[in-house]
């Protein structure tokens, strides 16, 4: 497999967030909201789950600029975000490559509809769990950050092999767990996650279903 990276994690500690808080706000009703991924989710009360994601300039260029060095990224090579939510990290990736080219998708009509408008020919809306539309190694890279974790077991096997399939190179990022306080803090924060397993528990997976690409984990600490 692959290495273990760091490139998501600082943006995600910027966040602070009131764990016991969510856990005691009527969470089951907020999840069966944040999991239609749609409006409600994306740019509702903070309760259903981002409450208002906006495209902030130079918000996800540190997290652009680390893909395209780690990676050797160059003008007319292929990159892919699985679960691309709004897209923002592509279009960032667009901005210092102009002629890199891009595809995303996501389930949620609302993000993809709220994507920045120059990159918008580039979105579809499509499933992480569904056979991908693209050839072997159609890309240089395919990325996928804060999706998988959302899938049942039973269709991760499909997603992980098709990101190992379609991509050169693959980096994916998660939510993950490290000991019980953690646990216990992403049991109370996360809305839409369907697999709660720790760090030893995705490596066996990924391995498992033979995925050879870079993976990082966030974690609510």
């Amino acid at each position: 497999m692959g290495r273990l990276l760091n490139i998501v994690t600082p943006l995600h500690q910027m966040t602070e967030r009131d764990y016991v808080g969510r856990m005691m706000d009527d969470k089951v009703a907020c999840m069966h909201k944040a999991k239609a991924y749609e409006f409600d989710y994306w740019d509702g009360d903070r309760r259903f789950g981002y409450g208002g994601y906006k495209y902030l300039p130079g918000r996800w260029k540190p997290v652009a600029e680390a893909l395209i060095e780690i990676y050797g990224l160059k003008n007319g090579d292929k990159v892919l975000d699985v679960g691309c939510g709004k897209a923002y990290l592509l279009y960032e990736m667009k901005l210092l490559l102009p002629e890199l080219e891009i595809a995303g998708f996501d389930i949620s009509q609302h993000g993809l509809a709220d994507a920045k408008e120059e990159i918008r020919p580039h979105l579809f809306r499509y499933r992480a769990q569904d056979k991908f539309p693209y050839g072997d190694d159609h890309f240089d890279l395919v990325i996928s950050l804060g999706c998988l974790h959302n899938l049942r077991l039973f269709e991760l096997e499909t997603a992980v092999k098709e990101i190992e399939r379609v991509g050169r190179m693959k980096y994916i990022m998660l939510e993950s767990y490290r000991n019980e306080q953690e646990l216990f803090n992403l049991q109370c924060w996360a809305l839409t996650a369907e697999s709660f397993l720790d760090t030893a528990e995705w490596i066996w997976l990924y391995r498992h279903f033979g995925y050879t690409g870079d993976y990082e984990f966030i974690y609510m600490e």
